[in-house]
């Protein structure tokens, strides 16, 4: 053991025993402290997970009917063989490829796997319609292979049909090796009438050891079951079994609702204190008809002592749940910060890998440079630069945020965004130029000069990147300005003037263009949101500097974004407050999957807090007034559940051809047609004018997670602004949502609460802490859907959902009355 591992034991086994922890608003769980302590602050992955897991509850589920599976097994693919053994067939599948490299599609050639290995159990057309769930185990044994799984495809010969959903793809398992695992995946809402085969298939990702060759997996009694309780799959009314609440907890001053059928309307509920079962509030289950179905909603908001609760109403009881201020969200952001550091890249990871992608490599003016570092962005082994830089930005505003009230989780915070700062730091090349992205899926053998070194990393130029490189560079100068490392802010000051220069010099140069590449997820930007990026920049360099000329253009660019912004009244509702693309208000600015909305809030409200005596603060105050409005406005659309829905659509943006093909990338050739039936399943609020649940979307960047929460974080920047407490309490709902609070009743924090589903990481394996790329909806439906089948984008684990999650709890944790005001030199 190191002696910096030692000291940090000792610390931690000092800190957990004494007062300290919870003067400082540490978590008192006594399993989570010990497992913090043998995680070292986390600098090896968490082994405690609350509650129970949906696969682990799939273990409890009664069966009622059986069927063994037999048929004849065929394999495809050159790096895998089968035999049979007395109870079990037999995958036997090669990982030593020698200098074989991985060769991918000719648009992408470097995002490959080796190969499939593919066995398949041909069933000849039965019919399983009587059956709702698969049953297997399987016995891998992998030597020298840290992280396996298996996935499993399920195939009729008609996937879809009336009253039933397509397969949304192959199914991850994943696996503990050397154990039984004992699996299961549930088929009530897929066509099964006549069962062509079952196929399982191992993806050939290379060699974290070398030690890896042949891995072995033993398949065990393939059946079909029939189970009393199917899990939900899709849609927004509940089971009358379960009562949906926030699994982590409620905050003490905010409104406090959990749902219920509509059949306990007008029944007594009670809030019971725990563990001594006291009742400490009663009242009586109101009905509520809404636009997404009737419901009981239980309503305990009078409660504000802090403490351990659990709801009873009828025979329904939930789990225990906290109801706090101080606190209330460590143990999850813990959590999610153990799956960030499980997520490094170049780092040896206990338990997940070694040090990794040493010969991945971006070539720039004559020299090449490794990008190794910073996080895996997914769960394949991609990255993005400013993704990472965006998650540096959430670590350092929760480090920010619990300096004081917890010193442990700030300096691990801390710690872990100097991780990620030193990565896009050494991203920056030349003239403004940053390593920018690579899509990876395979371990390299970490030797420079073998066959499968990669030096295609994306590299470019662009005035969005840079001024959003600035404003992350120019806020972690401020906020790491303690003289623990001087040098590191003289850096980060440097580096932030110089990308704002580059980025200003680019934009006059070329103005909004010059996307280059899809497969970076800033190429959906509108001007709009560029516009609000560059204010917001020009207001932290002014906060750094003092330097008038970026007040100046702060201004500037925010006219651009005010002139984009609607203020007419939409429908009934009078929705408005909303962002355009541009000042033609032809397209509404929207995202599908990663988003940045918070931004024009964070513009608006750092020019109001940098320079209040400007006449046009007024300006900027209504604009953040107006977009309070417009959330405020969302909200009906999805209650009683907090969601904010993705928003307001033109139904004719698919003829603002240039806007559209940036949003929605890699479009089928029926796009527009798609749009049409999308839009019409959502709510008309006056003609030509649609509100969305979630967003329009037709290929695989799907799942709401970011786009919920942005606006979410964008909903509490105007909270503090304003001093307006619903908005502060429609921040929070998109935290209640994630952890439990969704039609589904499952934790999107794996290991957070109770009924978290395995998530999609075929590399990194299950992590606690992971999240998702988030909830989706099915085809033109604008209903939720949430199916077993673990497979991307949707159920795919994903940095920017936890980066989310950590700027979200800060900003719902500021202050809810008006922000005391900088001060403001008019002369400037």
């Amino acid at each position: 053991m190191s002696t910096s591992r030692f000291l940090s034991l000792c610390f931690a086994a000092i800190y957990f025993s004494s007062p300290l922890c919870q003067a400082v608003g540490q978590t008192t769980d006594a399993k989570f402290e010990s497992a913090l302590v043998r995680s070292g602050y986390i600098h090896e992955p968490l082994s405690h997970t609350d509650g129970i897991s949906l696969e682990a509850e799939a273990d409890m589920k009664q069966v009622a009917d059986s069927r063994k599976l037999h048929g004849e097994w065929r394999c495809a693919g050159k790096l895998i063989n089968l035999s049979d053994a007395d109870t079990a067939t037999v995958m036997h599948v090669n990982f030593n490829t020698g200098t074989t490299r991985a060769k991918g599609s000719p648009d992408d050639p470097d995002y490959a796997l080796y190969g499939h290995a593919v066995a398949t159990l041909r069933l000849g057309g039965i019919s399983l319609e009587r059956y709702n769930r698969l049953c297997l185990t399987i016995e891998p044994r992998c030597p020298g292979i840290r992280v396996v799984n298996i996935n499993l495809s399920f195939n009729n010969k008609t996937p879809s049909g009336k009253g039933f959903n397509p397969p949304t793809g192959a199914h991850l398992i994943q696996l503990k090796n050397n154990t039984l695992n004992r699996c299961y995946l549930e088929i009530a809402d897929l066509r099964r009438d006549c069962v062509d085969d079952i196929s399982l298939s191992v993806s050939v990702n290379g060699r974290d050891l070398p030690t890896a060759s042949e891995a072995i997996f033993l398949i065990h009694d393939i059946s079909a079951q029939t189970i009393a309780n199917p899990e939900k799959v899709s849609g927004w009314n509940l089971s009358d079994g379960r009562i949906i609440y926030s699994q982590s907890g409620y905050s003490a001053n905010g409104e406090k609702t959990a749902i219920c059928g509509a059949r306990l309307s007008g029944h007594t509920f009670k809030l019971v204190s725990s563990p001594d079962n006291r009742t400490v509030y009663e009242s009586t289950i109101t009905r509520r008809d809404e636009s997404t179905g009737t419901y009981g909603v239980i309503d305990f908001s009078p409660v504000s002592l802090p403490g351990n609760y659990r709801i009873i109403a009828d025979s329904l009881s939930t789990d225990v749940f906290s109801i706090g201020e101080a606190g209330l969200w460590d143990r999850s952001c813990w959590k999610v910060l153990n799956f960030i550091f499980c997520q490094r890249c170049g780092y040896p990871v206990p338990g997940i890998h070694s040090r990794c992608h040493t010969d991945l490599f971006s070539e720039h003016a004559g020299m090449k440079r490794p990008y190794s570092g910073g996080w895996h962005d997914a769960g394949d082994l991609s990255q993005q630069t400013l993704q990472t830089a965006d998650v540096c930005f959430s670590l350092l505003k929760l480090y920010e945020s619990r300096r004081y009230s917890n010193p442990a989780l700030a300096s691990r915070l801390r710690e872990e965004a100097l991780w990620g700062l030193d990565f896009v730091l050494r991203s920056r090349l030349s003239d403004g130029y940053h390593a920018s992205s690579m899509g990876l899926l395979i371990w390299q053998d970490g030797i420079v000069g073998s066959h499968d070194d990669i030096s295609s990393v994306r590299v470019q130029n662009l005035p969005f990147d840079n001024y959003l490189y600035a404003a992350y560079e120019a806020y972690a100068a401020r906020v790491l300005d303690d003289g623990t490392d001087p040098m590191l802010v003289d850096y980060l000051r440097k580096a932030a003037i110089e990308d704002y220069d580059f980025a200003k010099a680019g934009f006059e140069e070329h103005g909004f263009g010059g996307w280059i590449s899809p497969y970076e997820h800033t190429y959906c930007t509108g001007e709009s949101q560029f516009m609000a990026t560059a204010s917001w920049a020009a207001s932290l360099l002014y906060l750094l500097s003092g330097e008038s000329r970026y007040a100046e253009d702060a201004r500037n660019y925010a006219d651009y974004v005010l002139a984009s912004q609607s203020h007419e009244s939409i429908g009934d509702a009078a929705i408005t407050g909303f962002f355009y693309r541009n000042p033609d208000h032809r397209s509404v600015v929207h995202f599908i999957h990663q988003s940045r909305e918070q931004v024009f809030m964070h513009a608006m409200a750092t020019l109001c807090l940098t320079q209040p005596s400007h006449p046009d603060c007024t300006l900027w105050r209504k604009s953040i007034e107006d977009y309070g409005k417009y959330i405020k406005s969302l909200m009906s659309y999805t209650a009683p559940y907090g969601m904010i829905p993705a928003g307001i659509y033109r139904s004719d943006e698919y003829l603002d051809t240039e806007a559209f093909f940036s949003v929605h990338l890699f479009p089928p050739d029926d796009a527009p047609r798609q749009f049409t039936a999308q839009a019409e399943k959502g709510i008309q609020v006056a003609p030509g004018f649609v509100v969305r649940r979630f967003p329009i979307w037709f290929n695989i960047f799907n799942g709401n997670l970011a786009v919920h929460m942005s606006m979410g974080e964008a909903a509490a920047i105007c909270g503090n602004i304003l001093g307006d407490r619903r908005l502060m309490d429609i921040a929070r709902e998109q935290l209640y949502w994630v952890v439990g609070k969704n039609p589904f009743a499952q934790s999107l924090i794996y290991g957070e609460g109770s009924r978290y589903p395995s998530l999609n990481n075929f590399s990194s394996g299950e992590i606690i802490g992971a999240m998702p790329v988030g909830i989706r909806s099915l085809g033109d439906s604008d209903e939720p859907y949430w199916p077993q089948i673990n497979n991307a984008c949707y159920k795919e684990v994903w940095l920017t959902s936890a980066g989310k999650w950590l700027a979200l709890v800060a900003a719902t944790e500021q202050a809810s009355e008006p922000v005391e005001l900088i001060s403001y030199n008019s002369d400037n």
